[in-house]
């Protein structure tokens, strides 16, 4: 007889996403499946594995790490090495420990399968428990107080587990061995229903129940979630929606939409396979969809556009509340306006106190601010809006390895952080614009606790062009060593092309609404001959005056305004623009133009598309950014159409793409009668057949065969789809933004890919 295998000894350790996901219960469930014995342990960011038995055996365990994987889990590199074999007759988890190190964060999960089952079990002794989790699911980021992640370092700390919890916990087989977020009725978190005034009414699944009853009847409901407050209204209510409207100052910027099952979102909404496969992600975000028209909605809910913004229940009291509610509800974002969410139970007491006709609260605390992410699908593939809960703040790579710490500030509108140690870049979830000193102390309370917990001491700040923007003065009055400085629609284009891997030349489309150029103008429709350490102006938008400055970009009417001042003697096209608009204001704002006061020149592809709209008669007057670029691209959806007269001009030293004789085009068009739905498709495609001809003639003059686009404006999902189809048919490399959004939230990121590549270089 063969004597039995040699036994042999591994050291692995484990980078990532590992913490919080289930990790070390997974494996331990796979070395007791192999016979395998040693142990598992959290070390800071880090998963460190002692295993041991045949070589052969070790060899399946190391594969099945990769293949086998909790489905959060993000493996970014596996060290193995030779070990001594000490004789372990089992697998154990052993106790966490602490170390310097890169140390990645998991986001918070949607709730899973399991859990929804067992909520909705008479029989299951968490029924209708409002804080169901497993391994599997729930919170990470926003309970999280420092790592290695467990639970005396998480906002549960407060809940001492049952002995029945702490069984479970203990129980290798069981699905809540080793979940840091275990509890029941017994030994977890408390939910109760209050009036403004701080009186409860009841308490645990009756309060639950009170606010369903509520809803129905037409209440707005302050609900504490997992990142901060929801204002949560009856979604097919229409005086429910005009008064959280009216409360919230949210006159018709679109709100999203929340449903308990997939079955509930195909039933209000279109939805591809891809689609509902985001839907049902562990993340749960936000998708924008195409509602039916038989979908019992509040046509409230998005005024003027052709998607609504729907995601499933992430949490087991959306669920309960769902439920209890019996229809789709609101779940907007628990502020006014514009401020950051309120996290906290007298911080919500007090800002939506006026807001809120009761408010149903628990006590598990929110250490971490998190709005919720927002996607959509663009020729399948998923495009972030807004990237938070569920996805950050799983790290992104750089490049480059920063010889340095680094703190890249962001933007002053939809700003984002983004903290860098070597190759990992950390980047905050939406924290939004910088306008008071309300957002500026969420953002430092952000980047304190991102300090915290990534262990990071930034020696560098990294900062925008712009010399008046908070951001600047946030990046000056840190006190480091160093500050760099980057230009927007740099970043922008460096973003794109470091997520994906490339320090190389590209050429880049960036087109959004505004950024700081370098001769002082406002930029924003720019094609950049660019890599990680510099750019060329390749071509641009012809520049127009602002009228109004910063009020253009809600008075579209001034856009049109400054592009009929190059218009010579074309001005009739441009009249639908100014209808309802007092003389004495258009007046005046015409001799700004002329004298060159509080007139700025832009190049800017978002106030071209204020300026078509107005010349369309669709928006004179927006009542947020992006208006009237939504509105246009709704109409226009998905009807074919040809491409109106968009002259490419030689600028000398740039290409010039004149957008004046488009804009009398349209504007003649509307006044004789054609379709305005017609007439925002060829302005669609006039722009994507602009841009791909300018791309292309660029790419062609440099010798560079990559594109990439980046910059709010490929929010559009026509102009995206367009621009990028035309440039694949020229047979040029297309670069998306896939795990960052297009639009400013990706600005951080790519000044830290630009800041490392200075720090090495120069």
């Amino acid at each position: 007889m063969k004597g039995a295998p040699p036994v042999a000894g591994r050291r692995l350790r484990i980078t990532g996403v590992v913490q919080g996901v289930g990790f070390r219960p997974f494996v331990h469930r796979l070395a007791t499946r192999l016979g395998l014995g040693g142990w598992v342990r959290n070390v800071a960011g880090a998963v460190e594995i002692h295993v041991e038995g045949p070589e052969d055996v070790l060899a399946l365990f190391v594969g099945a790490l990769g293949t086998e994987a909790p489905p959060v889990a993000r493996i970014d590199a596996v060290e193995s090495a030779s070990a001594t074999a000490d004789g372990a007759e089992s697998f154990i988890i052993t106790h966490s420990i602490d170390a310097d190190s890169a140390r990645p964060v998991a986001p918070d999960v949607g709730t899973c399968a399991h859990c929804e089952a067992e909520l909705f079990d008479s029989d299951d002794r968490r029924y209708r428990h409002p804080f169901i989790t497993c391994t599997d699911c729930g919170p990470r980021y926003t309970i999280i107080d420092a790592l290695p992640y467990d639970r005396e370092r998480t906002s549960m700390k407060a809940f001492v587990p049952c002995p029945v919890c702490a069984a479970e916990y203990a129980t290798p087989s069981d699905r809540r061995f080793h979940a840091e977020t275990v509890a029941c009725p017994q030994c977890g978190p408390r939910v109760w229903l209050e009036e403004p005034g701080g009186t409860e009414r009841a308490a645990g699944d009756t309060a639950i129940l009170l606010a369903a009853a509520a809803l129905r009847v037409g209440a707005v409901i302050a609900l504490r979630g997992l990142g901060g407050f929801h204002l949560v209204v009856d979604a097919t209510n229409d005086a429910a929606i005009r008064r959280l409207r009216e409360r919230k100052q949210r006159d018709a910027k679109p709100l999203a939409v929340m449903v308990r099952t997939l079955d509930d979102v195909q039933a209000i909404a279109v939805v591809s396979e891809r689609e509902a496969a985001l839907l049902r992600s562990a993340a749960r975000p936000i998708v924008l969809l195409r509602p039916k028209a038989t979908a019992a909605l509040s046509a409230a809910l998005a005024p003027g556009l052709d998607r609504l913004g729907v995601m499933l229940a992430y949490t087991p009291l959306h669920h309960l509340l769902l439920e209890g509610a019996a229809r789709p509800l609101v779940m907007t974002s628990g502020n006014l306006s514009d401020e950051p969410i309120a996290i906290g139970i007298a911080e919500g007491r007090e800002r939506l106190g006026t807001l809120a006709d009761l408010f149903l609260l628990h006590d598990r605390e929110i250490l971490s601010r998190c709005d919720d992410s927002v996607v959509r699908v663009v020729d399948a593939h998923e495009v972030i809006v807004r990237r938070a809960r569920g996805l950050a703040p799983t790290p992104v790579r750089l490049p480059v390895a920063a010889p340095e710490p680094i703190i890249a500030v962001g933007p002053h509108l939809k700003n984002t952080f983004t903290l860098v140690r070597g190759d990992q870049a950390f980047v905050s979830p939406h924290i939004g614009d910088l306008e008071d000193l309300e957002a500026l102390a969420h953002w430092h309370s952000a980047y304190d606790r991102f300090r915290a917990l990534f262990r990071i001491d930034p020696t560098v700040a990294v900062r925008d062009l712009h010399p008046g923007y908070l951001s600047t003065r946030l990046a000056e009055e840190l006190g480091l060593p160093q500050v760099i400085r980057v230009q927007h629609h740099h970043a922008h284009i460096a973003a794109v092309a470091a997520e994906h891997g490339i320090t190389s030349r590209v050429v880049g489309i960036a087109f959004d609404g505004t950024g700081y150029g370098d001769d002082g103008h406002v930029w924003g429709a720019e094609v950049l001959v660019a890599d990680l350490a510099g750019y060329h102006r390749a071509a641009q938008l012809r520049y127009a005056g602002l009228p109004g400055g910063d009020l253009a970009a809600r008075e579209p009417w001034r856009v049109a305004l400054g592009y009929e001042a190059l218009a010579g003697e074309q001005t009739r096209a441009f009249s639908l623009a100014y209808y309802g608009v007092p003389m004495a204001t258009r007046v005046g704002a015409a001799q700004q133009l002329s004298r060159g006061v509080n007139s700025p020149m832009a190049s800017s592809m978002g106030r071209l598309f204020d300026a078509a709209a107005a010349v369309l008669g669709v928006r004179r007057h927006a009542s947020f950014e992006g208006q009237a670029a939504m509105e246009l691209e709704a109409l226009a959806g998905e009807t074919r159409a040809m491409p109106l007269p968009f002259p490419i001009l030689d600028g000398g030293d740039r290409l010039i793409m004149d957008p004046v004789p488009l804009l009398i085009a349209l504007g003649e068009g509307r006044q004789h009668g054609v379709d305005v739905g017609l007439l925002a498709a060829r302005f669609h495609e006039s722009v994507a057949y602009a841009a791909a001809e300018v791309a292309r003639r660029v790419a062609a003059d440099h010798g560079i065969n990559t594109v990439a686009l980046g910059g709010g404006s490929f929010q559009n999902a026509r102009l995206l789809a367009s621009i990028e189809g035309r440039l694949t048919a020229a047979r040029l490399r297309v670069l998306v933004p896939r795990q960052l959004g297009p639009n400013d939230g990706a600005i951080s990121y790519g000044q830290a890919a630009v800041a490392a590549w200075r720090l090495i270089h120069e």
